[in-house]
Protein backbone atom coordinates (compact mmCIF):
# COMPACT_ATOMS: atom_id res chain seq x y z
CA UNK A 1 0.00 0.00 0.00
CA UNK A 2 1.15 3.46 -0.96
CA UNK A 3 1.75 6.40 1.15
CA UNK A 4 -0.73 8.09 -0.54
CA UNK A 5 -3.36 5.36 0.23
CA UNK A 6 -2.22 5.28 3.60
CA UNK A 7 -3.33 8.89 4.13
CA UNK A 8 -6.34 8.46 2.62
CA UNK A 9 -7.76 6.03 4.79
CA UNK A 10 -6.68 7.38 7.92
CA UNK A 11 -8.38 10.81 6.76
CA UNK A 12 -11.69 8.60 6.08
CA UNK A 13 -11.51 7.16 9.09
CA UNK A 14 -10.70 10.88 10.77
CA UNK A 15 -13.70 12.19 9.08
CA UNK A 16 -15.98 9.99 9.76
CA UNK A 17 -14.77 9.25 13.52
CA UNK A 18 -15.37 12.67 13.85
CA UNK A 19 -19.05 13.55 11.92
CA UNK A 20 -19.86 10.31 14.34
CA UNK A 21 -18.75 11.98 17.94
CA UNK A 22 -20.01 15.36 16.57
CA UNK A 23 -23.68 13.93 16.64
CA UNK A 24 -23.80 12.04 19.58
CA UNK A 25 -22.08 14.68 21.39
CA UNK A 26 -24.84 17.40 19.79
CA UNK A 27 -27.84 15.53 21.23
CA UNK A 28 -26.08 15.45 24.77
CA UNK A 29 -25.75 19.35 24.78
CA UNK A 30 -21.97 19.38 25.72
CA UNK A 31 -20.35 22.63 25.62
CA UNK A 32 -16.41 23.07 25.80
CA UNK A 33 -15.08 26.66 27.24
CA UNK A 34 -11.70 26.54 26.81
CA UNK A 35 -10.98 30.17 27.18
CA UNK A 36 -11.35 31.71 30.66
CA UNK A 37 -13.96 34.16 29.32
CA UNK A 38 -16.03 31.55 28.28
CA UNK A 39 -16.22 29.43 31.25
CA UNK A 40 -17.12 32.55 33.25
CA UNK A 41 -20.27 33.64 31.20
CA UNK A 42 -21.30 29.96 31.17
CA UNK A 43 -20.93 29.43 34.85
CA UNK A 44 -22.50 32.78 35.41
CA UNK A 45 -25.18 31.42 32.94
CA UNK A 46 -25.47 28.25 34.85
CA UNK A 47 -26.22 29.65 38.25
CA UNK A 48 -29.46 31.44 39.41
CA UNK A 49 -29.85 35.05 38.67
CA UNK A 50 -30.64 37.52 41.57
CA UNK A 51 -30.60 41.71 41.02
CA UNK A 52 -29.90 43.96 43.65
CA UNK A 53 -31.77 46.97 44.57
CA UNK A 54 -29.25 49.38 43.06
CA UNK A 55 -28.90 47.17 39.70
CA UNK A 56 -32.52 47.54 38.93
CA UNK A 57 -32.87 50.88 40.25
CA UNK A 58 -30.09 51.59 37.16
CA UNK A 59 -31.21 49.41 34.66
CA UNK A 60 -34.63 51.30 35.45
CA UNK A 61 -32.52 54.75 34.53
CA UNK A 62 -30.96 53.65 31.75
CA UNK A 63 -33.59 51.93 30.11
CA UNK A 64 -32.28 48.10 30.10
CA UNK A 65 -34.44 45.38 30.58
CA UNK A 66 -33.00 41.66 32.24
CA UNK A 67 -33.01 40.69 28.42
CA UNK A 68 -30.39 43.05 27.74
CA UNK A 69 -28.62 41.43 30.98
CA UNK A 70 -29.40 37.94 29.88
CA UNK A 71 -27.80 38.75 26.54
CA UNK A 72 -24.63 40.71 27.87
CA UNK A 73 -24.34 37.34 30.40
CA UNK A 74 -23.81 35.01 27.30
CA UNK A 75 -22.02 37.36 24.96
CA UNK A 76 -20.50 39.96 26.86
CA UNK A 77 -16.41 40.21 27.32
CA UNK A 78 -14.96 39.98 30.93
CA UNK A 79 -12.95 42.30 31.80
CA UNK A 80 -10.60 40.20 34.46
CA UNK A 81 -8.46 43.40 35.14
CA UNK A 82 -11.10 44.93 36.96
CA UNK A 83 -12.39 41.97 38.15
CA UNK A 84 -12.13 40.49 41.87
CA UNK A 85 -11.62 36.98 41.08
CA UNK A 86 -9.39 35.84 44.38
CA UNK A 87 -11.98 36.68 47.05
CA UNK A 88 -13.78 33.88 48.96
CA UNK A 89 -16.73 33.40 48.98
CA UNK A 90 -18.10 35.31 45.99
CA UNK A 91 -15.74 36.33 43.20
CA UNK A 92 -16.87 40.16 41.47
CA UNK A 93 -16.72 39.77 37.42
CA UNK A 94 -17.39 42.96 35.78
CA UNK A 95 -19.11 41.90 32.04
CA UNK A 96 -18.87 44.60 29.69
CA UNK A 97 -22.07 44.10 26.81
CA UNK A 98 -23.69 46.51 23.88
CA UNK A 99 -26.99 45.28 24.51
CA UNK A 100 -29.53 47.51 21.50
CA UNK A 101 -26.67 49.73 20.68
CA UNK A 102 -25.47 50.58 24.58
CA UNK A 103 -22.79 50.04 26.10
CA UNK A 104 -23.49 48.57 29.66
CA UNK A 105 -21.06 47.18 32.23
CA UNK A 106 -22.49 45.04 34.88
CA UNK A 107 -20.97 43.67 38.12
CA UNK A 108 -21.49 40.19 38.89
CA UNK A 109 -21.05 38.67 42.56
CA UNK A 110 -20.84 35.06 41.57
CA UNK A 111 -21.16 32.75 44.43
CA UNK A 112 -21.40 28.96 44.34
CA UNK A 113 -25.19 28.53 42.75
CA UNK A 114 -26.06 31.71 42.87
CA UNK A 115 -25.09 34.91 40.79
CA UNK A 116 -26.13 38.06 42.12
CA UNK A 117 -26.17 41.32 39.21
CA UNK A 118 -24.67 43.83 41.99
CA UNK A 119 -24.58 46.80 39.74
CA UNK A 120 -25.60 48.22 36.25
CA UNK A 121 -23.48 50.93 34.38
CA UNK A 122 -23.63 53.09 31.36
CA UNK A 123 -20.46 53.41 30.11
CA UNK A 124 -19.58 56.28 28.43
CA UNK A 125 -16.97 55.47 24.95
Amino acid sequence: MKLFQRFAYYGMGLLIGSVFVYFIWEKKDVVFNYLPNARVLSKIQRDKHLFSDDAIQSMKEIGVDSLSIEEILKFGDVSFRDSDTKSKPCRTFVIDGKPEGKSIRIYVKACDSISTIDRVILNKE
